[in-house]
């Protein structure tokens, strides 16, 4: 049995597939994310995903549909359809005692690691009046109350007790979080702590993918369509453009721009920041990302690209860009299978909004931004908890710290 094959099966035995009419199925996306749909009222099916339109050969959706239609022809010349499930659900092996132990003491730890991270952070003396809050008292503050998902009034009596453990040196004001995130200072500093937090797997991520997604907020955007002559209005919401590791889904490298600018152009800075710690051997995105100049900026590095060609383009003379196109044609099944490593990246995504919520509360333009950077560093610290755990590593970004923290917590 191929290996799409098997998928299908596992598809039409733990996922519900829906008739919209005789011959078209909606097939739920493997990864949670919309429907495919799947046409087997014709001698040739089809299927409306990007593996189908790339291989124009059964994917695992039209093997899911496969295994649950049986198509039985009466002497009339009518079609009937009989739904059937035979497939087995697969399992994954998972060590339960390193996972409890991980999930246990996740939030004891999450202080741990973060006080540890924000403590090489200087924070610059003014030089007249009051002395500000720690740029690192700020920081953990900020990322601490995005890591509880609740609100900053709420938030406070985890903020006593972490003041208590000695993570900073005196609890702020609630509105002091808010003002912290409206720093345009931070943005670049939580950018560099992504870094640095992933920096303990570089031995361990080799492979990398790319893409982006967006997360909303609670600011909405209102306008009068002259068409309908009605008001309307929308939330307003940030892109986040992300590199991660396929192993650990551990975020190497973020940016943020424009809502509406294209993926292409944040390929090579999230390439760069995450080749100054890694070493890369192959890059997976989709087709959004395809491009001569991106192919080239992958393979400086010393990786391989796997980013789909486009419909209609074609092989350019001399370079990477023939090589990669005649690899895609000729080798479809070995390309496709390293490209989908880039499914992990949807995966990254999907972890962070189920754990950490889908939305900002932040109302201002850089807020909502250092509140995205937020989450992501929350998610890294997560990974690490639990790669703690697996591969029995040891963690250390400010080592004084983190050893008097784990004296008084972990033992």
């Amino acid at each position: 049995m191929e290996p799409r094959e098997e998928r299908g099966k596992e598809l039409a035995a733990t996922k519900k597939l829906r008739s919209k009419q005789p011959g078209i199925w909606l097939v739920p996306s493997q990864t949670g994310f919309g429907d495919y749909t799947v046409n087997v009222a014709t001698e040739e099916f089809t299927c409306s995903c990007p593996d189908f339109e790339i291989r124009q050969q059964p994917c695992k959706h039209i093997f899911a549909v496969a295994y649950t239609v049986v198509r039985e022809q009466k002497p009339d010349g009518t079609v009937t359809e009989t739904t059937t499930i035979t497939a087995v659900k697969k399992t994954y092996p998972q060590n339960w005692r390193q996972y409890n132990t991980a999930q246990t003491t996740e939030q004891d730890r999450f202080q741990v690691l973060l006080h540890d991270l924000c403590c090489t952070v200087s924070t610059p003396m003014p030089k007249t009046g009051r002395p500000p809050l720690p740029f690192c008292d700020a920081i953990f503050s900020a990322t601490y109350k995005v890591y509880s998902t609740v609100s900053q009034r709420r938030f406070m009596s985890d903020l006593r007790e972490a003041h208590e453990r000695g993570f900073i040196a005196k609890v702020p004001h609630f509105n002091t979080i808010s003002n912290t995130l409206e720093s345009a200072e931070l943005t670049p500093i939580l950018q560099e702590l992504i870094a640095q937090s992933s920096l303990p797997l570089k031995s361990v991520e080799v492979d990398f993918a790319v893409d982006s997604s967006g997360f909303t907020s609670s600011r909405f955007v209102r306008w009068f369509d002259h068409k309908y002559g009605t008001v309307r209005q929308k939330h307003e919401w940030v892109k986040v453009h992300l590199m991660c590791g396929v192993k650990t889904n551990v975020v190497t490298a973020v940016e943020i721009g424009d809502k509406y600018a294209g993926d292409s152009p944040f390929l090579t800075p999230l390439l760069q920041t995450t080749a100054k710690n890694f070493s890369i051997s192959e890059v997976s995105a989709d087709k959004g990302y395809i491009s001569a100049k991106n192919m080239e900026a992958i393979a400086a590095t010393g990786a391989t690209p796997f980013i789909p060609f486009r419909k209609g383009q074609t092989a350019k003379p001399g370079g990477l860009w023939e090589k990669m196109f005649y690899f895609f044609n000729f080798h479809k099944e070995e390309f496709l299978e390293r490209y989908h490593k880039r499914s992990n990246i949807e995966s990254t995504f999907s972890a962070i909004k189920r754990k950490f919520g889908d939305g900002l509360r932040s109302k201002t333009d850089t807020a909502m931004v250092n509140e995205s950077l937020c989450k992501i560093l929350c998610h890294n610290l997560v990974v690490l908890i639990h790669e703690i755990q697996e591969l029995d590593i040891n963690v250390s970004f400010c080592t004084k710290t983190q050893e008097a923290a784990q004296e008084g917590i972990l033992n």
